[in-house]
């Protein structure tokens, strides 16, 4: 099963190039049944891979461009009144896919914001009083950009969470912006990519992947970065334990990807900044530091084995 991995990340790859590392985070997300939060500026590719991904599992794939007058019945759906039925017909949103691209987040108001997290959360949503199950799996890739541009509206605690991580693709490094230069826009590569694997396939990966081991040496190191995060003056709160056990899923799933059947430290210091850095707060102190520094500065801190 291991050799799918390879086989996604290669050809997702053919469209976001020179992000294998990137690409590897977002598929580690869906394998956890985690969603994913990009920020970063217009034009980075972040569609280009939700359209990617989408394709290469074979899963259904919708978008929602989020604006400031967008109501949550854009995104759930709608009860229409059928004349010649003489009954109201649910016409369902673009949240009835596989993969959603929920893109720019946060330009919409934190009311219709919240109407993706029961579908996050649950893989449901409730509708004038009805709870209809979304498709499976379910992963929404959200975009925003920075809060530093107009028309922004931060997201609350409460949505962050809901996200398995947090990532930025950047720029591309020279030789991959020279490969853009001479092969032209790589999204006209989307329609000749091959689905690579079969739901049941998919299924069988994610379950797997939960199978991976875990030592008490490991787990010991992984609570002390945990524990860290809540009494450090760096910190003004520190990881939950939701948050420390989507760290674990994540590792697992991570381990699994670079074949091993258990976890190592390695693999929970390889996610850290993606799983943690949305979830913490700097202390006032450690502001000008910023939540990535402080992250860095716990790894640094904290040592694998105890003392």
């Amino acid at each position: 099963m291991r050799d799918f991995i390879e086989v996604i990340v290669s050809e997702v790859g053919r469209v976001l190039l020179g992000k294998e590392d990137k690409i590897k985070l977002a598929l580690t997300c869906l394998l956890s049944d985690g969603h994913l939060l990009i920020e970063d500026l217009p034009g980075m590719g972040k569609t280009s891979l939700s359209q990617a991904l989408a394709k290469v599992l074979g899963l259904s794939h919708q978008r929602i461009q989020f604006t400031s007058d967008m109501l949550p019945a854009d995104i759930l759906g709608v009860s229409v009144f059928d004349p010649k039925e003489g009954q109201f017909t649910f016409h369902p949103g673009p949240v009835f896919t596989q993969v959603l691209l929920a893109d720019e987040i946060n330009r919409t108001t934190p009311k219709t914001q919240s109407a993706l997290l029961e579908a996050m959360e649950e893989g449901q949503v409730t509708i004038e009083g009805e709870t209809r199950v979304l498709p499976k799996p379910f992963f929404v890739i959200a975009t925003q950009n920075p809060q530093s541009q107009m028309g922004t509206y931060p997201l609350p605690e409460s949505q962050l969470d809901r996200f398995l991580m947090r990532i930025s693709l950047g720029y591309p490094d020279a030789t991959a912006e020279k490969q853009l230069f001479l092969g032209g826009d790589p999204r006209q590569h989307l329609k000749d990519l091959k689905v690579c694997i079969t739901p049941a396939q998919l299924q069988d990966i994610k379950q797997a992947t939960q199978k991976i081991k875990t030592s008490d040496n490991l787990l010991d190191y992984l609570q002390r970065l945990i524990h860290y995060t809540r009494v450090s003056a760096d910190f003004s709160y520190g990881l939950s334990p939701r948050g420390a056990m989507a760290l674990l899923r994540a590792a697992k799933t991570w381990a699994f990807m670079h074949g091993r059947a258990y976890v190592i430290p390695e693999d929970i210091q390889a996610l850290l900044p993606a799983v943690v850095t949305h979830r913490i707060a700097p202390a006032s102190s450690a502001r000008d530091q910023g939540e990535h520094t402080l992250v860095i500065k716990l790894l640094n801190t904290i040592d694998v084995v105890a003392s």
